[in-house]
This record gives structure tokens, sequence and C-alpha cells, in this order.
């Protein structure tokens, strides 16, 4: 009994009815039964009922074709059969009660059709059945109960409608080549025709006028044609209106129970060139009863007018889950938990779940814009839901969060229509409603909820202080946090109560969280754990900086959960890929098998860790930073288990992989020393097993490769060694310094174990073993080494120049270098470019030759300017760090930046001027760089790039060290700044 389930079980036999819909009123609402006609009433009731406790009485009627009414799930070319039982209230005469279809062929005009009738009478229930069908595009079907007396009141109930095929698994098609809407229907004001000024496919599609709003277009019905717990692909072209040059459009689902709506996103706006067709896609699992449900095509922005063509619904057969592999919670030594909607739960994606986590988080249903969107005014339907699921399953349950900078309603903080202040009675407002806010929560779910995320990234390593200067912090300073934690314990003093943040696995983030915990847990804030979300990618940062992390934290003798663990497949931004290739998605295998060693080695000091996400189908990272394809998770979109999954499993079964490695043009010392060479550069990461980890390079000339392992292993035995193979054959080194004879190799001490040097023959195919005798544990590295190019150095003296535009005197004592290497084009402007540094600065300078100068387009890198690249730690990496940075200045004078996050980190880092000359222009840059110290012998990423224009387009691009033209996204190949005194 319960809400009116619009419903697609196991597939049915083929001769079966299928059940679409019953409506047996049993929850005590109309189950989106309204009114039809003035003055018309419609309510469940307890005076009656077929069967069950209620029924639907409909009162207050003055003529024949008022009564109860509901848009009905119904298609056409499909047969139903529908059944009711009607009832007069007593007292009431006999008459007929019909059940009636009223629609609107296209291009037609509104029929009225009859599907069943009884003769009714207040002595007992008579049943109403029928068939029914249509064949012609329709809209404004609507389903209604009249009757044969204008006045007449009555009952209705169990209603139920079948039919001979399963609407919920036969999908849907609109391609408008019947110069209809094909049941689209305007959201507000918009105009709605089928045109043929423009076609994805045939020669008609559906141009979108006149509309009023964002979310004002065409939407249609797919009430029926979607089952709860089951998933579809949604499709649409979609292609911008005439005159219009630029907009974004996404494709959304409007859902309603019990006449409260829900908006939920298909496919996240994306941008629609002109004159172009842009494809409209993505996956979506009903999760809920609903008596309205209607797809519809928005803008994120304006009213342009726009055409759609070619909508598909496809349902998705569910592949079943693999029940022959190991329950990943059977192998780890913690609880294994995913974070979860509703959706989750259901069908396959809710077998998957209990087969292999132990516990769940909230994705957001328990975040504040869910739980009290209004002050006081709390919703719990989403989260009852998923903690009674939780303690029904025997899951444990991580509450997420009670306070956050976002997802916080505006009227947190204001006071009326005025903003709060720091003033002392604006602080004890906020410190108010944050303690009700906690209290009613965690009250709620006292006994059911074991841990808490009370506080979530309260951290900005960026500020002095390293605190994030949020609402909550500037309105209260640190006392939210204190009056958080304090609240939380005293509502339920069982719970575990944690402080969750982001980054944590870097220096910076680690040392200024660290910091706080520290201190609040000496002022007695009850601090029982530290969440480390752990959002990463295939290749940063490395597991040695989160294993750094845990057991930083372990001296403060805090519990600790990996709360939000992911891997995304792309190392920076803006890459993207139409299809994940194999060796990507083996090397996020053996990225998870890394990461899930350094856990089980800490299981002493790591109770929990939570994947954001079940599997790949439903993933934050599909549209954050941008849309593009991603899988970051330990299932694919079919539920099955990827090499990620067996990373952790079952390591033996990811697949081989072969790494690649660029050995720069060098002939280092052979030594044992760590040469400026080795420096440009920094060490590969070998994963650590047991004891041993390690750090590997290669150098390369026309007859030799030469190799660096740094060795960390603190048990110093004669029998440790690296061996390294190149071309199939081995050539070990002790940590004696023993090795082959003809081998130019030498080993010297360091603190925690070894390095090695060794100068072998020129190969391709290269590996490294490194063995710990003490332990009998070993590491390895294999891969193809490529020789390139020498790593390009320049230094830079410490002066401080003038920024203005003109070249000072202090430039004179800094080396020149030269851009040379062209990335698009092979003439045009070109720099001479010079660095100093002084403080926490560094200064740049760009002396660029180019007689004819543009700013006439609309993209910076399109106009004539000067790029500088700034990597403050000199990483190397695939990707942009938070504090690397790409400063651009034309030659006017205009500046962008970029950088990780919309340059959030460094956008405000640079001042600069520029000057036109004869022949071309001058640019002079300030980077300050508060994340790193400056000073004699520190190494800096560094290139620079000239953008050369001619009207609205770039004509030539060229750089002094990185070849790729991938800079924009991509320190790796940058070259080398050295500061010197």
């Amino acid at each position: 009994m319960g809400l009116p389930a619009v419903v697609a079980n196991a597939a049915p036999a083929a001769a079966a009815a299928v059940q679409v819909a019953k409506y047996d009123f049993e929850d005590g609402t109309t189950q989106g039964w309204g009114p039809r006609g003035d003055g018309v009433e419609v309510g469940a009731t307890s005076d009656a009922a077929h069967s069950g406790s209620r029924s639907l009485l409909t009162s207050g009627r003055t003529a024949t074709w008022h009564g109860a009414s509901i848009s009905p799930p119904f298609e056409k070319g499909v047969t139903y059969q529908v059944t009711a039982y009607a009832r007069m209230v007593s007292g009431e005469p006999s008459g007929t009660i019909a059940l009636t279809m009223q629609r609107t062929p296209d291009g037609g005009e509104t029929t009225y059709e009859r599907v069943a009738a009884a003769t009714v009478t207040d002595g007992g229930w008579a049943e109403l059945s029928g068939t029914y069908s249509f064949g012609a595009d329709s809209t404004g079907l609507q389903l209604y109960a009249e009757s044969s007396d204008a006045t007449a009141k009555y009952y209705i109930d169990d209603i139920v409608v079948t039919s001979d095929t399963d609407p919920s698994r036969s999908g849907l098609a609109t391609d408008f080549e019947t110069g209809t809407a094909q049941g689209w229907s305007p959201r507000a004001s918009a105009s709605l025709t089928a045109s043929t000024e423009a076609a994805h496919g045939g020669t008609r599609s559906l141009a979108v006028t006149g509309r009023s709003a964002s979310w004002d277009g065409p939407a249609i019905s797919v009430l029926g044609k979607m089952a709860k717990g089951s998933k579809y692909t949604l499709s649409a072209w979609v292609r911008l209106g005439p005159d219009t040059t630029s907009g974004n459009l996404g494709l959304s689902i409007e859902r309603r129970t019990g006449g409260t709506p829900s908006y939920e996103r298909v496919a996240a706006p994306k941008a629609v060139p002109a004159g172009q067709w842009v494809q409209l896609t993505g996956t979506y699992t009903l999760a809920y009863d609903a008596d309205f449900l209607s797809v519809y095509v928005e803008s994120d922005d304006g009213t342009f007018p726009f055409y759609l063509d070619d909508f598909t619904l496809t349902y998705v057969e569910p592949t079943p889950i693999q029940t022959a592999i190991p329950s990943l919670k059977d192998e780890v030594p913690f609880t294994m938990g995913a974070a979860i909607s509703r959706a989750q739960t259901l069908g396959e994606h809710g077998d998957l779940l209990l087969k292999h986590f132990g516990g769940v988080t909230p994705g957001n249903d328990l975040k504040w814009d869910a739980t009290e969107p209004r002050e006081g005014e709390f919703s719990f339907a989403e989260g009852d839901y998923l903690v009674n699921y939780a303690v029904q399953h025997g899951l444990t349950f991580r509450g997420h969060t009670l306070a956050w900078h976002s997802q916080t309603p505006d009227w947190v903080f204001k006071d009326g229509d005025r903003d709060l202040t720091s003033s002392a009675q604006d602080k004890a407002l906020l410190l108010k409603r944050l303690e009700n806010h906690v209290k009613t929560l965690v009250g709620r779910y006292k006994g059911k909820i074991a841990v808490w995320d009370v506080v979530n990234e309260v951290i900005d390593e960026n500020q002095p202080d390293g605190l994030r200067r949020s609402k909550w912090f500037q309105i209260t300073g640190l006392d939210f946090i204190r009056t958080a934690f304090r609240v939380a314990r005293e509502t339920d003093p069982a719970a575990k109560l944690f402080v969750n943040d982001y980054n944590t696995e870097f220096p910076r983030k680690r040392e200024a969280l660290y910091a706080l915990v520290k201190k609040l847990k000496a002022e007695g804030v009850p601090i029982d754990g530290v969440g480390h979300q752990l959002h990463l990618n295939i290749e940063q940062p490395p597991a040695a900086e989160v294993e750094a992390t845990v057991e930083k934290f372990a001296t403060l003798r805090v519990d600790q959960q990996i709360t939000e663990l992911d891997v995304s497949v792309y190392p920076d931004f803006v890459s993207t890929w139409d299809t994940i290739p194999a060796e990507v998605l083996a090397e996020q295998g053996y990225r998870y098998k890394e990461l899930f060693d350094v856990f089980r080695r800490h299981e002493s000091e790591i109770s929990s860790v939570t994947v954001w996400g079940l599997a790949d189908d439903d993933t934050w990272l599909s549209t954050f930073p941008i849309t593009r394809l991603n899988a970051p998770l330990l299932f694919d979109d079919e539920l099955q288990a990827k090499p990620a999954y067996w990373g952790i499993a079952d390591p033996a079964k990811l697949p081989p992989l072969v790494r690649r490695l660029e050995a720069p043009a060098a002939t280092p010392k052979v030594d044992g020393g760590r040469d400026l060479e080795w420096d440009l550069l920094p060490d590969v990461p070998i994963a650590r097993v047991g004891q041993v980890s390690a750090g590997f390079q290669a150098r390369s000339s026309a007859k030799w490769l030469y190799v660096l392992a740094e060795v960390r292993d603190p048990d110093d035995d004669r029998g440790d060694r690296v061996t390294f193979t190149v071309g199939g054959r081995p050539y070990a080194v002790g940590r004696d310094g023993g090795h082959p004879h003809g081998v130019d190799a030498a080993v010297k001490k360091t603190p925690g174990g070894y390095r090695v040097e060794a100068r072998l023959p020129l190969g391709a195919d290269v590996g490294v073993v490194v063995r710990d005798a003490s332990g009998g544990s070993q590491t390895s590295w294999t891969g193809t080494v490529t020789a390139v190019p020498a790593v390009k150095l320049t230094t830079a003296p410490r002066r401080q120049p003038v920024v203005d535009g003109a070249v000072d005197r202090a430039w004179a004592e800094a080396p020149e270098i030269r851009t040379a290497t062209w990335i698009q084009g092979t003439s045009g402007a070109t720099a001479r470019a010079r660095a100093l540094w002084s403080g926490g600065t560094l200064y740049l300078l760009a002396q660029v030759s180019d007689p004819a100068l543009s700013e006439q387009s609309d993209n910076p890198w399109e106009q004539d300017s000067v790029e500088f690249f700034v990597d403050p730690g000199n990483g190397k990496t695939r990707g942009y760090g938070d504090d690397d940075g790409q400063y651009r200045i034309s030659f006017s004078g205009r500046t962008s930046v970029g950088g990780t996050f919309d340059a959030a980190g460094v956008k405000d880092n640079l001042t600069a001027a520029a000057k036109v000359v004869p022949g071309g222009y001058v640019v002079e840059a300030a980077v300050r760089l508060p994340t790193f110290t400056l000073e004699d012998g520190a190494l800096l990423g560094f290139d620079v790039q000239v953008n050369d224009a001619a009207g609205t387009a770039r004509t030539s691009a060229v750089t002094w060290s990185d070849a790729t033209g991938q800079g924009y996204r991509d320190t790796s190949h940058w070259g080398v700044l050295r500061l010197r005194r």
C-alpha cells in the first residue's frame, strides 16, 4: 500500500500484462488526482474503501463532466486495460460513473473517449473496466471520472492500469518529421513550432521561441516511460536560433510527488557554438514514486531561441553485478564506505552497495540547504530514508555535514535583508542558528549516525593564518567551530566528531589543518578525528604525501578517515577523452593499489575509507571542473569491476603496466652525489613496499644512459641492492657499492637510505628493482625511456626593478633568454626575456619584436601578448598545482591569469606594465609567490611564450622551452629558473 507507483519490475513474460500504474490512496494523499471543474473538491478519505482503509472522495460538482482527473502515463500505439471501483456516497441516487480520456491530436480538435462505465449505487462497489489506445501524436492527455448526475458525490478506489507491453522499457523518440510537436509542450510562454529552417536529421526540428525565462522551453512528459530503480539514457540535439551567437543549453528532469516539485539535472548546460548542432546526453535513474515526470531543455542564462531535434529516451538493460568476485569490505582492515543517494539503494546499484560496502555517506542529503532551507523549517525525508536504510542493512553512517561555507542558504547569514556583520549581536544570532541546526540534526539521528563531519573545509592555506575566510569565519572567527563541536558532543556523546577537508595531502594544507586541530584540542574542543577527502588524480599527489599526512596527524592521537576518495583519470583540468584508454584505467588501478597499501600500513590510525560514489555512472567529476567523460571510481558505468577495484581486492589481477619516462640530454658525473642536473626534474616515485621505496630518474647522451635511484630504506644491510635493467640485461649495484665489472656506478649514504648513480649502455626498455634484504620486500618500476633535449636552465639574480614598462639598469644583471621554440607557425613575433627576484616576488621582462599589434580578438591568447609560466615548486607535473600560474600581459597592459580552478590561488599575484616601442613592445611583470620561499639556489619551473596576432586570429606562438603547445595545462616541459644572489 502507498504511493502511486509507476512501476516496472522484473522483465515480464511475453503474454503477461504489465502494471503501469496503481492508485489506492492508502498514503492519505490524492496520489496525483486533482479536481476537474470549478468548485470540485477531491481528497483521500477513510469514510469508505474498496480495499484497505481509504478511497478518493469527489464532491462539489455542478456539471456532469466535473470530477477527479489525472495526466495518465499513456503513449500512442499501446493498448491499456483500465480497472477501477466506484461507489456513491450514502444517500446519493444511483447513476452512471464513467472513466473518460481527453486528448488533443496534433493538428486536430480535442476528443473525449469513453474508457469504462458502470451503474453505481451507494450500496456497494461497482467495477469499471475497459481498454484504451490511441494512434496519433497527442497532447493534453487527461483521464477523468464523471457522472450522469451533475451533483452526485462518489468514491473511487483501486484504479489499476496495465498494458500489453512495458512502456517503461520501450523508450521514446521524437524527430518532428510529422510536422508536429510530437508531445512537446512549453513550460511557460515559449512557442514551439515544427520547422524546416534547421534539422539535425531529416528535414525538420522543433523551433523554440518566445521564452520568458531560462527554464522556459520545450518539455515532454515521460511519466510511465521510466520505472523506479531503472536507468535511462537521454539524448537531445540542440542548435542556437537565428541571430544568436552564443548560449549554453542543458537537459533536466522535473519530478513531482504529492504536488511537491523537484528538479534534477541530466546533462549540465554546455556551450552551443553558433551554427552547430550539439548533443546533450546523460543518464538518469528514477529513485522516487512520481505523479508527474517531465524532461525539458533549459539554458543557464537568457531567453534566446533555439532548435531541438532527435530526442531519445532509452531504457538501459541492467547488467547483473559480479557476485563471484571478492567483497571489498572483506578485503580491507577498516570500514569500506561509499557516498550515495537514494538511487544507489535500488536495483543493481543496491546489490552492488550491499555486496562491497559496510558504510555509507550521503552526498548531499544532510547538508544545510537540504535539511533547513528556511529557518526552523526542517526537511528530513531523504536523510530519514538513507539513515533507516543503513540501519536496516547494518551499514555504518557518516553524517555529512553540519557547518560548511558552501550549500548553506543565504538566510543563515542575514537578518531580514541585512547581511550579518562581526558585531556581537550578529555573531550571537549566527551561533544560535548554528546551535539549533546542529542540535536538531544530531538529536534526530542520535544512536543511528556514528560519525559526523561537524565542520567541512575550514582551511585556506593561502591565508597567513591558514583559515578560510568564509562567512562563518568573518562573523564568528573560530567560535563557529567551537560551538558546532560542543553542541554535537552535548547532543550525542557517543558520536565521533570530525573536521573534514580536501588537499590535506599537500604540505601547506597539511600544516595549516594540523595547527588548527592541535590548537582546538588543546582548548578542549571535542575533536575526535580528521577526515581526509583525497580527491586525487592518476598522477598527483604521490602516495608518499598521503602517507606523510596520515603519519603527521597520528601524532595528535586522533582517529583518521578517508572520506571522499576518487581518482580522476585526467592529470589536469582541461583534457578530455571520448573513450578512456585501457592503459589509463590500468594506471588508475595501480594508483588505487598504492593508496590502499598506505591505508593498510596505517590500519591502526585509519578507521574508515569512503569512495565518493558507487560507480562511474554517477560521479561529480563528470561535470567538475568541466563537463567531460571521467571514470574515477572502482566500478564502471555497468557496475562491473575495473582495474581500480582489482588494485584493492587483488593486485595480482591488474593488467601489466608499462610506464614512460623522458631522459633529457645530460652527462652528470657518476660519483654518488646529486648534481644540479638531477634537481632540474623531480624524481619519479617508485611505490613503497614494506619499508623500501625509491625515486628514479634518467639522463641520456649519444652513447650512454645515466640513471639515478634515491632509495629510502632505514635498515642498512649488505644484501640491499638496486638492479637496473636495460634492453633485458640486468646491472645490480649493492648498497655497499659492489657492482659488476665494467659498470660505471657509485653509491652514497643518505639520511634514511642511499643513492645510486650509474652509467649504462643506451636503451629504451628500462627496469628498476629495489630490494630490501632484511625485510625481503622489493619495489620496482618498468617502462620505456625516451631521449629528449636537455632541460633548459637560466638564472635570476637578486635585484628589484621598477615595474613601469621601462627597462631599468637592474635588468642588465640577468642573463637573456630568447623564444625560439615554435608551437604555432614558423615565424612571427619573438622576445628576449630576463628574470630577477627580491623578497617574495619574481620580476620578469620581455622585449618583444612585433611591428604589427592587435587586440581585436575577445580571447586574450589570440591577442599580441606575452605569457610567463611559473611553477614555484618546479613540480614538472602533467597538470597545474594550486600555486602554478600562467600570467598573460598584452602589448597594451591587459592582464589575464590561468591556473587551477580559474586560477583562484594565483589570480591576485600579478602586477604588470607594458609599453609600445618602435618595432614592438616591452612587458614588465611582478609575480608574488607567497607559497614558496625565494632564496639563493631555489629552483622554479619557468617558461615564456609570445603570441602573435593579426586581426582576430593568433597567427603564431613561440616559447623558450616547451615544444608541446600544452604549457597552458601541463608544467612538465617548462624550463627551470635558478635563483642566485
